[in-house]
């Protein structure tokens, strides 16, 4: 999708954020936020809003020298998120539904997201993932139900920090098939990255790959090779995040997207009220010379 003229407000708020996590010095807040300004003069709106917000994320580690802002805030959130997983998992293999029950609380764990909340506090976590049925929700359940039925090979393609740990749920739903699962390359708000891969123990269900790429989404020309490479093959990809859904909602394919709408520019995309839980299949062109792969029972 493009970028909309109502993200310009949002991508400059992230940088305040950012920067005051960084540091108390008023000075640098004020000298990235007008160099953000006046980057915005020129922005390409015709590129995703993840892509304008790496730039924006790349100026601000280059201005501060920290690597990844948010280390501190995604350590919390992985250990609140594994503090509520037994509890969760315990009410995923009581229900008649465990799938989507799993896809439920894979999704309320998007609202750990430091783009679109940089106040985020540990009782907001809590209470997203403890209110997780009581959340509107709109999605393409059974396409979502026949799509993992039919598939060998799974990509999922991570989101945050905390929420990485609530994709454990699903991902043991996905269980036994092939299922890789891929973070960022590079450190970018609170997404998720190997080493929160391994805190909350996903290395040890699934293989694990980044993806190249310090953009809060995913930008298949910035990623490597590899990771387009999976891409393309996969009979099926599940996509966590609005970042992903921003900068793959044209993406052809067995590709569904796993969000919470959490924006007016996002809710008017998708039609639905803001807060609703997402599960949508990719309304991308079929991909060229591609067939879901057969599965038996």
């Amino acid at each position: 999708m493009n970028t909309s003229l109502d993200c310009i407000p949002c991508l400059l708020r992230q940088s305040l954020d950012a920067a005051r996590l960084v540091t108390a010095d008023a000075s640098i807040h004020e000298r990235l936020l007008r160099e953000a300004l006046h980057w915005a003069e020129d922005m390409d709106l015709t590129a995703s809003p993840p892509a304008m917000a790496q730039c924006l994320h790349r100026r601000l580690r280059e201005m501060t020298g920290v690597v990844d802002p948010y280390c501190e805030t995604k350590a919390w959130q992985n250990r609140v998120a594994m503090d509520m997983l037994p509890r969760l998992q315990a009410e995923v293999e009581a229900c008649s539904d465990p799938l989507l029950m799993a896809a439920r609380l894979a999704i309320a764990g998007n609202a750990i997201d430091m783009g679109s909340n940089g106040r985020l506090t540990e009782q907001d976590v809590r209470q997203a993932l403890e209110r997780a049925l009581e959340d509107p929700f709109h999605g393409d359940v059974e396409q979502f139900r026949a799509a993992v039925f039919e598939a060998e090979t799974i990509l999922y393609l991570a989101d945050n920090a905390g929420e990485i740990a609530i994709d454990r749920l699903l991902i043991d739903q996905l269980l036994p098939r092939t299922i890789t699962l891929v973070v960022r390359g590079s450190p970018v708000l609170n997404d998720a990255t190997q080493e929160d891969a391994k805190r909350v123990g996903l290395d040890r269900m699934v293989e694990v790959i980044d993806n190249g790429s310090d953009a809060p989404g995913t930008i298949l020309s910035d990623c490597t090779q590899d990771l387009r490479d999976r891409f393309a093959a996969a009979d099926l990809i599940i996509a966590k995040g609005q970042g992903n859904y921003e900068s793959l909602s044209d993406e052809p394919g067995q590709l569904f997207f796993l969000f919470k709408a959490k924006c007016r520019v996002i809710a008017d995309l998708v039609g639905q009220p803001i807060g609703t839980q997402m599960l949508l299949k990719s309304r991308g062109a079929p991909a060229p010379g591609r067939a879901p792969a057969a599965r038996t029972a």
